[in-house]
């Protein structure tokens, strides 16, 4: 707005003030209803005043100058959306608020706008919508549109299950049981890119020793997620010696134990006699 334009406006306020509000101060109400029923009086009766310098009044202006460029409403309500600009993982999955949205798998790689509302979830390429998905709040969890996926995902990209063991299991054995186990644990093996890649990363910070160790510890606690693994290593919890399974104590035999046996033949006499 420019400052002639706001200046305006302010003018109108202050108008309505004097003509309607200041005119109401004095009076009470006891519904919402009668409120607005007095102030529609005193609007109707200031449009209809005439100015002091021009000629005619509000009312007559709005009839000539406004009504004639009214446009109907919209038919559906305006949407809040927000706009975020991500790269599509190798899984052909984006990631927004925690949760994963599938693209067409030939994005891989490609910079995407993301338009969410309360609803849904648009993704657009090049300003053209690519994907819709309705929009989820659980974190970790991919929403995936079957037609998003290659048909033969070995075909197109250059990532394959195999080659991921085989990257994993330089850090040892464990980790390429963890990262197959992840891969393995989902519909589709490509949905487990991500986790899987994110535990082989996992090694630029902690080292080998360390991610091997925890999973290690993952893997004998069946615990097949990155999130897991990362939180070991954060706690410090890879270095501390896994818990060995507890043995059962041998049964203690004493004189004034009776023990199962006992029971049984007890239950035995009694059927007998009732014979």
């Amino acid at each position: 707005m420019t400052a002639f334009g706001k200046s305006k406006a302010e003018v109108g306020v202050q108008i309505v003030q004097r003509w309607v509000l200041a005119a109401l101060r004095k009076r009470r109400f006891f519904s919402l209803a009668e409120l607005n029923e007095a102030i529609l009086e005193l609007i109707h009766k200031l449009n209809q005043r005439p100015f002091r310098k021009l000629a005619g009044s509000r009312a007559e202006l709005y009839e000539k100058l406004d009504r004639p460029a009214l446009q109907p409403l919209p038919l559906a309500p305006f949407v809040y959306a927000e706009w975020k600009k991500a790269r599509v993982n190798l899984d052909y999955h984006i990631e927004l608020g925690g949760h994963y949205y599938s693209t067409p798998y030939q994005l891989v790689g490609k910079e995407v706008e993301a338009r969410s509302t309360q609803a849904t979830v648009e993704i657009f390429y090049q300003g053209k919508r690519v994907a819709s998905h309705a929009r989820s709040s659980k974190a970790h969890v991919a929403s995936t549109n079957a037609g998003h996926r290659p048909k033969s995902h070995q075909e197109y990209l250059e990532w394959t299950p195999t080659r991921i063991i085989e990257w994993a299991g330089k850090v040892g054995p464990f980790t390429a049981r963890l990262v197959e186990s992840i891969m393995t644990g989902k519909p589709h093996p490509e949905m487990g890119y991500r986790s899987a890649l994110g535990v082989i990363r996992l090694e630029r910070k902690y080292g080998a020793e360390r991610l091997e160790a925890a999973s290690t510890r993952a893997v004998r606690l069946k615990l097949y997620r990155f999130q897991s693994v990362k939180s070991m290593l954060q706690s410090g919890l890879d270095r501390q010696p896994l818990p060995e399974l507890l043995l059962m104590p041998s049964p203690v035999t004493h004189e004034n134990l009776r023990g199962p046996g006992y029971y049984a033949a007890q239950q035995t006499r009694r059927e007998v006699g009732q014979c």
